[in-house]
């Protein structure tokens, strides 16, 4: 048997899971629209009930999931394999539909160059075209590894196949040292996907506002440059923060036309008077609030980097500027 059949509760809808494959991205390869942000087990978006079959949960501890939730028997299908034919319930959304459909392929490592101190751009070559909304990411899988690892792509759609994910060295990390200091050009890794929500809306007269810090940097680089090459006539900014000065990129180096992108990157962490920085400094939430002209519920905004940045910038946002929560777009990772 090659696959599973998955059936959900109460519709007349069935889809197919790979041997091998979890549930939530099985039923997003089939294009239906199940819930889910983080594909990692943290969210807790993609909770289900198991009514019949049997399943194996790869992170049985996985935060996503509460007390309450599994009294209630509740599981996670970003977690679970199918071990049989099952019968789920969960609540498929048009929300959630894919507007290009995820899938698992095997690319090869070309190279890496800097972005920041501790920031590089990984690329990666695939047989097939690079098909992916700008701001969404892919799940990648390095050799001899057995967890995936989610990166948003820094570049755009392109038919050569070049995949590039900008990745931040976690001193002490499972993945990221493995990315830096012993993948070697020409080694093969895997990617699924695309995946994520927090892609650029193109048909949204507002302007565009891309906010990020740290790694966040790659999805918000993919927009700004997106829109830039568009013919959307709409204002654009980018706001980023770093703690010290090493932290921030060289954006003209990064933004095919950085006379069309409004830059405001701040310090929050450089405060010595020995600084050559003479730029904001403070949160980067602050200098949005500070630095953004006009009604803030006139733009459309792209959200990337730390939780507690992303919590505190939505709050900003939402409580002190009025702007609809539609208007702001962001993937919790775990």
């Amino acid at each position: 048997m090659s696959a599973h059949r998955i059936h959900i509760a109460g519709t007349d809808v069935t889809f197919a899971a790979a041997l091998g494959d979890n549930l939530l991205r099985a039923g997003l390869r089939a294009g239906l629209g199940l819930p889910y942000e983080c594909n990692a087990g943290g969210c807790g978006s993609c909770k289900f009930e198991l009514v019949h079959g049997e399943v194996t949960q790869l992170w049985s501890e996985a935060p996503g999931l509460s007390a309450k939730d599994r009294q209630r028997g509740r599981r996670l299908a970003c977690q679970c394999i199918a071990k049989s034919d099952c019968e789920i319930k969960i609540r498929p959304s048009d929300a959630f539909v894919a507007r290009v459909l995820p899938h698992r392929f095997d690319a090869t490592y070309l190279g890496c160059v800097a972005v920041t101190a501790d920031i590089r751009e990984f690329r990666f070559q695939s047989a097939q075209p690079a098909r992916f909304a700008p701001g969404q990411y892919a799940l990648v899988t390095l050799p001899d590894a057995t967890q995936a690892r989610a990166y948003s792509m820094s570049n755009q759609p392109n038919d050569e196949g070049v995949w590039a994910f900008m990745v931040r060295r976690v001193p002490g990390g499972q993945v990221s040292p493995q990315l830096f200091d012993a993948l070697q050009p020409g080694s093969k890794v895997s990617i699924d996907g695309p995946l994520g929500f927090a892609h650029w809306r193109e048909d949204s007269p507002r302007g565009v506002v891309c906010i990020a810090g740290g790694s966040g940097i790659a999805p918000v680089l993919s927009i700004a440059n997106a829109v830039a090459r568009s013919a959307a006539a709409v204002p654009l900014w980018l706001f980023y923060g770093g703690r010290t000065q090493a932290d921030i990129p060289q954006f003209g180096s990064w933004l095919h036309d950085s006379a069309r992108v409004q830059v405001h990157a701040a310090l929050s962490a450089d405060t010595g008077e020995a600084s050559a920085w003479k730029g904001p400094r403070g949160f980067i939430h602050e200098v949005v609030a500070q630095s953004l002209p006009g009604e803030h519920a006139d733009h459309e905004y792209y959200l990337a980097g730390p939780p507690p940045m992303i919590e505190t910038t939505v709050r900003m946002l939402i409580v002190e500027r009025k702007v609809p929560a539609s208007q702001i777009h962001y993937d919790r990772f775990f």
